[in-house]
């Protein structure tokens, strides 16, 4: 398959605007990043790129952000090997290590899950997962039944396995991540994950005590409403994938009329995680 790399310039000191525009580029098909001196460099198959998309993305920042791009096709290259090279192994809380299969064992961690990421997001690194993982380190999950949506590696849904959950769903539209789900539950030994690929239309008509959802602002404004249906009164939700500020107050105004209450929220360089509990 043939790729396409795009250099993005931009100052350092718009970290978070950088980390957004990613989270916004992953979600129009590119698959890899790769952090440089001045920017990042993103990949994206060269059938998928979408240059339209991508100036609206641009479009949308703000003033203040100034960033530019170049694009230039690239010779085939081995994306396991970029992974590889871009992972070390994370530590979180103190309690839960994850590491890829080509890392040592730590069997002194209370937890430890072995993720291989291929091209699938969710490995710990982002602020947004390691929030979460620490919002479910602190919680009683045993039989507890779980939805997590937009599970990219499962890590969350192993996490949660792990730590005592009875059943998890697993949903992601990408083919990829389902995938790469399938895999990681394999590695880690965790039977207890039902892997769906789509998004909230194929969502279960079951209740669960807890869903967990780290994906986009919008996306979450736009599933609020069938995440309210599926959860069991008092049943927890624990949402990521945006920022501290008017994306939490969009999220929890618009939370209440579906019958959720905000109770928390965890912080991690302007990303923000939030639980918040059905009534």
């Amino acid at each position: 398959m043939d790729y396409s790399e795009l250099i993005f310039t931009c100052s350092d000191s718009e970290a978070w605007q950088r980390d957004l525009l990613i989270n916004d580029l992953a979600n129009i098909g590119f698959d890899t990043f790769e952090e440089i001196d001045v920017g990042f460099k993103a990949y994206i198959a060269s059938a998928a790129l979408d240059i339209a998309a991508v100036e609206r993305l641009l479009l949308n920042l703000p003033d203040n952000f100034s960033i530019t791009y170049t694009v230039r096709p690239i010779e085939p290259k081995n994306w396991n090997a970029v992974w590889e090279s871009n992972f070390e192994p994370i530590a979180v809380l103190g309690r839960c290590y994850v590491r890829a299969t080509f890392h040592e064992s730590k069997p002194n961690y209370e937890y430890e899950i072995i993720i291989d990421p291929k091209m699938a997001f969710g490995t710990g690194h982002h602020q947004t997962t390691s929030l979460m993982m620490e919002y479910l380190l602190d919680s009683n999950l045993q039989r507890k039944r779980v939805l997590d949506m937009g599970c990219g590696t499962g890590i969350l849904a192993i996490l949660a396995a792990k730590i005592g959950a009875q059943e998890i769903t697993a949903i992601d539209y990408d083919p990829i991540c389902c995938t790469s789900v399938k895999e990681n539950t394999e590695l880690n030994q965790v039977n207890s994950i039902k892997i769906y690929c789509g998004s909230k239309e194929v969502i279960p008509n079951e209740l669960y005590d807890i869903i967990l959802a780290n994906i986009n602002r919008n996306i979450l404004l736009d599933q609020l409403g069938k995440y309210a249906e599926v959860i069991k009164p008092h049943g927890s939700l624990f949402l990521s994938g945006f920022y501290d500020g008017d994306d939490l107050a969009q999220i929890v105004d618009a939370s209440h009329s579906f019958g959720f209450k905000y109770i928390s929220k965890k912080l991690q360089d302007n990303w923000v995680a939030a639980k918040l509990e059905k009534y």
